[in-house]
């Protein structure tokens, strides 16, 4: 079976507020535990009106306090705006409250407009440049201390806390496949390099510590509802989300509308389609067909669930229809990568 997850973003819906949001984080979080789903992720985005997890670190405890098995983790921290000993320690102490149920997902962009960008690193020297050497040094803070070691991570040492990398183009796949990490590419919204990422995370793959084999984590958005008609109506809150952001325009995620594609402009619909291309949208009938294909296409290890819906009802059906698909496609046997790509365990 191919395992799932779930990608959150924490979103604050137009009427709402934060509070609210991450009341939702948790309730969907111990509904995906009950469901069946591996991990559950939440992203770094920062001065955005429309995403609750901006202390993702603070966000992924208020969660794992709520949930008793599910594995939380960040999906991720964008590591450019933090110096590495600072990660390892919040994530330390994330360890040592949950053993064996953390995660820490790592990426490079800096999650946000270059003026916050700014404001969140003030004097730090780091940038996306040094990623792959903060990466390094963020790793050896979770290893066990050496003596005479003078800077430690305080919880966080010994503890070893599983790394992976994010990306949405090649660098991310070759830096996770030099150091052993398993993967997870962000096809949900960036699609375009998925099948050489993939392909060259696998061929280049060296055997680590964490990691025996290639672990590989796609991204998709999947919209479930009772009907075609419904799930696509529900769509339309993310697609006008998407528009409004590349108009330079963010806030709350607004909700669905009739007929949203007809006040796009060509352009406008063009990115929409190639930027959301990875979504699986409708009954249930017609999620299971979709995902089935795209499982079959991607051969991925694991696929992180993500839907940025209005309504938190509508929210939860489409992820219990999407666990039931799931449950249906391992019934009928669909494979996972080939067995060559497949990690020694789990991540």
């Amino acid at each position: 079976m191919v395992p799932f997850s779930v990608l959150d973003l924490s979103p604050i819906v137009a009427g709402s507020d934060a509070s609210q949001a991450l009341r939702n984080t948790l309730d969907l979080a111990r509904h995906a535990e009950r469901w069946g789903y591996r991990r559950y992720w939440l992203a770094e985005h920062h001065n955005m009106t429309g995403v609750a997890s901006a202390a993702t670190s603070v966000v992924i405890g208020h969660v794992a306090g709520g949930t008793s098995t599910i594995r939380v983790g960040a999906g991720g921290i964008m590591l450019p705006n933090h110096a590495p000993l600072v990660i390892a320690e919040q994530f330390g102490t994330l360890a040592a409250l949950f053993p064996g149920r953390i995660d820490l997902g790592l990426g490079r962009a800096p999650g946000t407009d270059p003026v916050t960008s700014r404001a969140l690193r003030r004097t730090l020297a780091g940038d996306v440049d040094s990623f792959p050497e903060d990466v390094v040094e963020l790793m050896s803070y979770f290893r066990p201390a050496e003596p005479g070691q003078r800077v430690q991570a305080v919880p966080g040492a010994g503890l070893n806390v599983p790394i992976w990398i994010l990306g949405s183009s090649l660098f991310g796949a070759q830096l996770a496949a030099a150091l052993g990490l398993p993967y997870a590419f962000a096809s949900h919204f960036a699609p375009d390099q998925m099948m050489q990422a993939i392909e060259l995370y696998r061929s280049r793959f060296r055997p680590s510590e964490q990691l025996a084999q290639p672990h590989v984590m796609l991204g998709l958005n999947v919209f479930a509802a009772d009907t075609d008609e419904e799930a696509r109506r529900l769509f339309t809150s993310l697609q006008q989300a998407f528009a409004n952001l590349r108009r330079g325009r963010p806030g709350p995620l607004p909700p669905p509308v009739d007929d949203f594609e007809s006040q796009l402009t060509p352009m406008e619909s063009a990115m929409l389609d190639q930027a959301l291309s990875c979504t699986v949208l409708g009954s249930p009938e017609t999620v299971q067909r979709q995902m089935e294909v795209f499982i079959a296409r991607t051969q991925p290890d694991e696929l992180m669930v993500t839907s940025q819906m209005f309504d938190h009802t509508a929210r939860l059906h489409s992820f219990e229809i999407a666990a039931a698909a799931r449950d249906k496609l391992a019934r009928k046997g669909l494979s996972t990568a080939p067995p060559s790509s497949s990690p020694a365990s789990p991540p």
